[in-house]
């Protein structure tokens, strides 16, 4: 037991820190030493440098993180946010590692002891082998620790584990001393989410109540509107493109790849071996894999289930294995425990659809004859050997979508950004569905709608204004009525053809049928006493007129209960708050040069020069 818990520990010996976001740590602990900048430098943050390789080790270090919380591979377009990702973080290390040098922050070999027997890292808390009924288990922590004693270069890393941790986390109640919430506080917001009202409202559309040709917009009006407003009429900037694309889609090798292996683990299944194991070692459904390919109970017509599964299950007799039905996941081996009626007790097993490591090879072989081809020759000559499909598309800044690339970022960036020229053909580009390269054909800068173009539209806007004023100008007199109690709401509502709502009670973030969320509807309800009625309210294009039946006090007790709960979330998000405008004093405190680009460039130049042969 004691060398499996070890080997769930090897995590520790990547720690370098822990993060130092909300409680936590930023990871880091590079060395930062000074000088000048040379070859092995990246930037500098104040005085002190920064190397390639403490560079280059955030970097790996945030590339696995990201890496670990996607099912795919990581595209180039998110591979230049990691790098961005890796030089911020490297700038706070070196930032909060000066902080802690100018306020003397140390850290006892007391400390470190009291730390690792009573305050183990998180992810050991959270290992089963630690834990008892689901909870951490504080012996067997303590068992473990006797036990890896004597592993010197684990306990090594623990020990420089606490090193980093513990003066990162006096840091942080430093920084955070004095924070106070105050149950007033703390009572507002509870009410804010629980009061509620019960309240009835007449809406007055002028949409449907006031014909658009009652209501007369000067050409005056629009180009007044206009000049008053003309950033609404801003045209983003618009590029023509001719393109080639290699889709990521699975091929037609791939399904066969997959519905193979979908008929040999239906073969194990007859030759007797357990489905729970074959679908915790071979189904891509992560839900039901650990659970033996359990479904659970299944009802016809649901939804819940693609259509070729659903009747497979309705159609299969009870304990027979299907053969693989195809669905747009995959291929799914499915078994029928147990039908009544419309519902059934099912298992599968999920062959995913997806490139097999060969698919994978020769799709990025393709892409890179692609981008070699296309530095050399013109796109239809690239794409005519390569056997693809040359497409026109268009682009802009705030729209960079292509058919059969999706979203192209990278493409919009070189384009928009970087200003590539007419005719220039980019290098490959990545998105999620494909490998693409660009030939920019024509480029439209930003501009503006002239007023005549924007005409139609603006003259719409001023009705609806001018709509929404007469129907003001009729709630008032419908909720003076109301409140001289000449009529009621339902008399109204039926002499003068206006929609009478009357919801559930309602919080202030609720979204209220007929009234919406969040807005000056909602805040008037909330502003009246009960069995008072509102003045017309614009909100939303309409206008209302509130009558407020009950308010339903927030319940004080259930407030209590949850309390100190309240707090420790809203201490959090203040001491995160205060953490990030302190980062940011930080960094407009000192200057930060980054040489990434120039550096790398640099790299690849010389790794392309031919080397001098050596001479013995």
């Amino acid at each position: 037991m004691m060398r499996q818990m070890r080997e769930n520990t090897k995590w520790i010996m990547l720690i370098t820190a822990a993060a130092f976001v909300a409680l936590m740590v930023f990871e880091w602990g590079m060395d930062a030493s000074g000088g000048a900048f040379g070859m092995s430098d990246v930037g500098r943050v104040g005085g002190t440098a920064v190397s390639v390789e403490q560079y280059q080790a955030t970097y790996r270090n945030v590339y696995d993180q990201v890496s670990r919380t996607q099912d795919g591979p990581i595209s180039s377009q998110q591979n230049r946010e990691i790098e961005d990702m890796a030089w911020d973080e490297v700038v706070t290390q070196i930032l909060i590692q000066k902080e802690l040098e100018r306020r003397g922050i140390r850290v006892s070999d007391d400390e470190i002891r009291d730390a690792a027997r009573y305050s183990p890292p998180p992810d050991l808390q959270q290992d089963p082998s630690f834990q008892t009924n689901g909870q951490f288990d504080l012996d067997k922590y303590h068992e473990f620790l006797a036990s890896a004693s004597a592993d010197r270069f684990f306990m090594q890393q623990l020990e420089q584990y606490y090193r980093e941790v513990i003066p990162r986390s006096k840091l942080m109640r430093q920084l955070t001393a004095g924070i106070y919430v105050s149950d007033a506080e703390l009572w507002r917001e509870w009410k804010e989410q629980n009061e509620q009202v019960a309240a009835r409202y007449l809406a007055l559309d002028p949409q449907q109540r006031i014909s658009r040709d009652d209501v007369e917009v000067s050409e005056g009006e629009i180009a007044q509107y206009y000049e008053e407003n003309r950033d609404e009429f801003a045209i983003p900037a618009r590029a023509e493109a001719r393109y080639v694309s290699l889709s990521k889609t699975p091929a037609a090798a791939d399904s066969a790849d997959a519905l193979e292996r979908a008929r040999e683990a239906r073969q194990e299944l007859l030759e007797g071996v357990e489905f729970a194991e074959v679908a915790a070692r071979e189904s891509g459904d992560e839900e039901t894999a650990d659970q033996g390919g359990a479904l659970g109970t299944v009802t016809r017509s649901s939804g819940d289930l693609q259509l070729p599964l659903e009747e497979a299950i309705f159609t299969l007799p009870v304990g027979e294995l299907s053969e693989p039905v195809e669905t747009g996941l995959g291929y799914h081996v499915v078994e029928v425990l147990s039908r009544d009626g419309d519902s059934a007790e099912a298992r599968h097993i999920l062959i995913p659809l997806e490139r097999t490591d060969d698919s994978e090879f020769r799709l990025l072989t393709r892409a890179d004859s692609l981008e070699m081809l296309a530095e050399n020759q013109s796109l239809d000559e690239a794409a005519e050997v390569l056997g693809l499909q040359v497409r026109e598309g268009d682009l802009t800044e705030d729209f960079p979508i292509l058919p059969g690339v999706g979203r192209a970022p990278e493409g919009a960036h070189w384009i928009f950004e970087e200003m590539a020229a007419p005719g220039a053909v980019s290098e490959v580009f990545e998105s999620t569905e494909a490998f693409y390269v660009l030939e920019l054909t024509r480029y439209s800068p930003a501009t503006h709608q002239g007023v005549s173009e924007a005409a139609p539209a603006i003259r719409e806007t001023l009705r609806l204004e001018k709509k929404l004023e007469r129907a003001v100008e009729e709630g008032r007199e419908h909720a003076q009525a109301l409140r001289d109690g000449v009529a009621t709401l339902e008399e109204l509502s039926e002499r003068h053809g206006l929609t009478l709502g009357s919801p559930d009670p309602f919080s202030r973030v609720d979204f209220v049928p007929g009234l919406g969320r969040q807005n000056r509807a909602i805040g008037t309800a909330f502003g009246l006493p009960e069995g008072a009625v509102s003045e017309p309210i614009r909100s939303d294009g309409n206008v209302f007129i509130i009558e407020v039946v009950e308010r339903i006090p927030a319940d004080r007790e259930e407030w209590e209960v949850q309390k100190e709960i309240q707090r420790a979330i809203r201490l959090n998000e203040i001491r995160q708050e205060r953490l990030d405008q302190w980062i940011d004093g930080l960094r407009e405190s000192v200057r930060i040069v980054d040489r990434r680009a120039e550096v790398f460039e640099m790299q690849e130049d010389m790794a392309d020069q031919p080397q001098m042969p050596m001479v013995f």
